[in-house]
């Protein structure tokens, strides 16, 4: 009789348990409607201002295809998603949502056909936008071209291929209301406040994320990641860093042109630059402005803390690796980086020393530069870069790490510099 009992008792619990899953999981759907030219055109003009804060087409215009038509592949660590079609088709795109759908879709994460959305769109951060904000961007998306397109299927890993499994996902971290001002600061703070913190989601690249994939809070908030291979650096700290920003500086490095003791965008940052440099010049100022702001809340880990930004050593104080990184230099890299180079007068490059990649704790993104090349920006001046992943070898890219690093951080050299370029090169196959 008892074991009767106790598993009946089981049994109600598990019922119970299910029922909840149930009633977690479920969202209903929202009835389709025609696809229509919005009829405010001040709107769609303010719509446009808000994607390009949101960075909307790097994300859902794959490269060499459709604006906005998605099919962008996002390597997460649970596998690779396909962003959606967010043009007004309307079979493989929007075209059927209603303003009330794309509303709950960019606040709760939910499609008009009520399935869940994977967090990588960012839609924690999508909450604390204003009714208005996502109107206008509604209003905008209508006035798009059309494209059909699906995209492909998502690879995602067991469990995570499991979509229903968003939903506790969503009851930890799915929160959060519209951003108020804060009372004490300047409206242009409270500004750069809401772009960085709603529309722009600047901590979804430069926040470490946790096991589940939610951005870790406290002192790691801004404190850094890895994205595409590429670190996306830390962003507190930076008025008081060994190397500091200032405002004019960080506001031409926002809008694609090159911070004169600093250096330029680079990797999945670069097109971001691009959109930015479209916005309003007060809204990247504003941006500026809030970033600056940050105390740096953990030192970085290895990060160079006495640079030498004037004094190189000589030759004869060099290496062997460090002279033949000296000798690729001035072959490969000198014509353009070189303190005589007539580049560097052209379009105002920092000199090296300054560069953030070669003052950073890793070389990675010194590694990913020289591999990948920087694309020709819209900013300027150009930053133009060409690859060199077919010219030198993994032992040539360390041996001129090597050499960099030398000299202009020569207390604290870069370790495994020659596997850390092989293993970087194989993140790419």
């Amino acid at each position: 009789m008892k074991a009767r009992t106790v598993a009946k008792t089981l049994g109600g619990v598990a019922v119970l348990g299910v029922l909840f899953c149930i009633w977690l999981m479920w969202e209903p759907a929202i009835a389709p409607v025609k696809p229509s030219m919005p009829a405010d055109k001040a709107a769609v003009a303010r719509g446009r201002m808000v994607l390009e804060a949101g960075d909307c087409a790097v994300c859902h215009t794959a490269p060499g295809g459709k604006y906005l038509a998605g099919s962008l592949p996002l390597k997460t660590p649970f596998g690779t998603l396909y962003t959606t079609n967010i043009t007004p088709d309307s079979e493989t795109g929007i075209g059927q949502w209603s303003e009330a759908a794309f509303s709950r879709a960019m606040r709760d994460g939910v499609a008009r056909d009520g399935h869940l959305l994977y967090p990588a769109f960012p839609y924690v951060h999508y909450r604390k936008m204003s009714d208005h904000d996502i109107s206008d961007l509604y209003a905008y998306l209508m006035s798009v071209d059309p494209v059909s397109q699906t995209p492909p299927p998502n690879r995602m890993m067991f469990p995570m291929n499991f979509r229903p499994l968003v939903a506790f996902w969503n009851l930890l971290f799915r929160h959060g209301d519209p951003l108020e001002d804060q009372p004490g600061q300047s409206a242009q703070w409270n500004r750069g406040r809401y772009l960085v913190e709603g529309p722009g989601h600047c901590s979804s690249c430069h926040t470490p994320l946790n096991f589940i994939g939610a951005e870790k809070g406290g002192s790691d908030h801004f404190a850094g990641s890895i994205i595409d291979g590429w670190t996306a650096p830390p962003l507190a700290g930076l008025s008081t860093a060994i190397n500091p920003w200032t405002q004019g500086e960080l506001v031409a490095y926002l809008r694609g042109e090159v911070a004169p003791n600093h250096g330029a965008a680079a990797g999945p940052m670069l097109p971001v630059t691009h959109g930015m440099a479209t916005m309003p010049l007060a809204d990247v100022e504003a941006m500026a402005t809030y970033l600056l702001s940050f105390a740096e809340a953990q030192p970085v880990a290895g990060a160079c803390k006495n640079p030498s930004f004037g004094a190189l050593q000589p030759a004869s104080q060099l290496s062997q690796i460090e002279q033949q990184g000296a000798a690729l230099f001035a072959g490969s890299c000198s014509g353009c980086h070189g303190d005589a180079a007539t580049m560097r007068r052209l379009d105002d490059r920092p000199d090296l020393g300054h560069s953030s990649a070669l003052l950073a704790g890793t070389p990675r993104n010194l590694v990913k530069a020289v591999l990948e090349g920087i694309p020709m920006s819209v900013g300027a001046p150009s930053h133009y870069m060409p690859p060199f992943a077919d010219n030198l070898s993994d032992q040539q890219i360390a041996a001129i790490a090597q050499y960099l690093r030398g000299q202009y951080c020569p207390s604290q050299p870069w370790g495994n510099l020659s596997q850390t370029v092989t293993q970087i090169r194989q993140e790419e196959k």
